[in-house]
């Protein structure tokens, strides 16, 4: 073995110890002792708790009429016996209509999920999806949507109304959920009507 050969295998360790290093000070970097670790890159987890409350009042109030009156005369005189024509004609229309809808919903959760991108402005787009099936009853929650890194918590967690462009999906399978729809007739009659 050559001395030159020699050289490149002790280079060639050396960056590749110089690499392994400065892998293990990105690392510890993030692991600070004086900061918390927190999502910051593609593939990192979030730990997600939605807490939505939404509360919607709608009321509605219409009122409406409408009067027409038509009214002619005719009087027609033939020597001494008077005759007369009347005609009259009336038409009205009264409408009164009130609607009101009240919604209340509250929704809690908590899962996690991961960050599969990050946009140029440093924000995480995340996505999660947790499905869990008792007894024939399958539920599934999928979130998606933007963090800001501000809005993770030291606990590399956020709040649902941290996320923007959020969308939540909550569905449900099985008996319980297949108990609470309508009937075949029903849904019929829905259509029809």
């Amino acid at each position: 073995m050559t001395i030159n050969k020699i050289a490149f295998c002790l280079v060639s360790l050396l960056l590749l110890g110089a690499a392994e290093m400065q892998a293990q000070f990105d690392q510890n970097v993030r692991r600070s002792l004086f900061s918390d670790r927190k999502a910051l890159q593609v593939g990192d987890a979030v730990t997600i708790f939605v807490s939505e409350d939404i509360k919607a009042d709608n009321s509605a109030t219409t009122t409406e009429s409408s009067d027409t009156d038509l009214n002619a005369g005719f009087d027609l005189n033939t020597g001494s016996d008077p005759s007369g024509l009347d005609l009259g004609v009336n038409s009205g229309n009264d409408f009164r209509g009130r609607g009101q809808s009240t919604r209340a919903e509250r929704f809690r959760a908590r899962l996690s999920a991961r960050v599969i991108s990050v946009d140029e402005n440093g924000n995480l787009q995340i996505e999660g999806i947790r499905t869990t099936k008792i007894n024939n009853e399958t539920q599934k929650i999928t979130i998606t949507g933007y963090v800001r890194p501000a809005d993770i918590r030291p606990d590399n967690s956020v709040f649902s109304y941290n996320i923007s462009e959020l969308t939540l999906i909550y569905e449900g399978d099985g008996n319980i959920t297949k108990a609470q729809e309508p009937g075949l007739i029903t849904k019929f009659l829905r259509i029809l009507f």
